[in-house]
């Protein structure tokens, strides 16, 4: 299965969707109206901003563990350098999340909800309640478990990282890392950190006591193998994905 398949797993068949590529970037995006135009630009901006600041400062996009910034360093770098910080982990781990979060933030001017996935990392802001289906690659448990979104609950990050599906960078082997937390960039880089830990099932428990450690982490859920673990604020459901 293709591994994007899993941005279709977000229910939200009542809204308008429409895809935003610039680069790397690959943003699939519902909204009440199409808003393609205006998400083209925002990535434009943001991505700008990011790739000026990599030019100055080539240390940022390497850097494994968190790094302090100078003065005067654009949004999109605090907000992932801070989300790294938190987690533990080099601001690069909040990248996708980070571009998620603020293009979301600036097209709920022009729509009441807005959901965007960035290559699994999902910003949500819904009136309705949503389910998140939890894509898992070779798991047996791919395709039958998700997470219910309740609208008060959002604006919220739905992020998820694998060691065994995605091509992002990650140390460890779980099939899905997924955390949910206000900060979407948070969510991303905390599913890095906690997934970089799981290299075996016995290692689940290890990873729930990480997660509680990350201020601002709402809940999670690790799946390797048959094995699941969960903690905070989650809801599961089963789903027909």
């Amino acid at each position: 299965m293709d591994p994007r398949t899993y941005r279709y797993w977000v229910e939200g068949k009542d809204l308008v969707s429409f895809r935003v590529v610039v680069k790397e970037t690959d943003l699939s995006i519902r909204a009440v109206s199409n808003l393609e135009r205006k998400a083209y630009k925002l990535v434009l901006k943001y991505r700008g901003h990011l790739e000026k600041y990599l030019e100055v400062n080539p240390a940022f996009l390497t850097a494994l563990a968190p790094l302090s910034l100078p003065p005067g360093a654009p949004l999109i770098a605090c907000k992932m350098a801070e989300a790294g910080r938190l987690a533990g982990v080099g601001p690069m781990a909040a990248v996708a999340g980070a571009i998620a979060e603020l293009v979301g933030q600036e097209l709920l001017e022009f729509s009441p909800e807005v959901i965007i996935e960035n290559g699994g990392d999902i910003f949500i802001r819904s009136l309705k309640k949503r389910v998140v289906g939890i894509y898992a690659g070779g798991s047996p448990l791919t395709g039958k478990i998700g997470l219910e979104i309740d609208a008060q609950d959002t604006p919220l990050g739905v992020c998820t990282s694998s060691g065994t599906v995605s091509h992002s960078l990650s140390f460890g082997q779980a099939d899905a890392v997924t955390v949910i937390s206000p900060s979407v960039a948070l969510a991303d880089a905390a599913a890095t950190a906690i997934g970089n830990i799981i290299q075996k099932n016995e290692d689940i428990p290890k990873g729930i006591e990480l997660g509680q450690t990350i201020a601002g982490v709402a809940g999670l859920v690790i799946i390797k193998g048959e094995q699941i673990g969960l903690w905070g604020r989650v809801r599961l459901c089963r789903t027909s994905a």
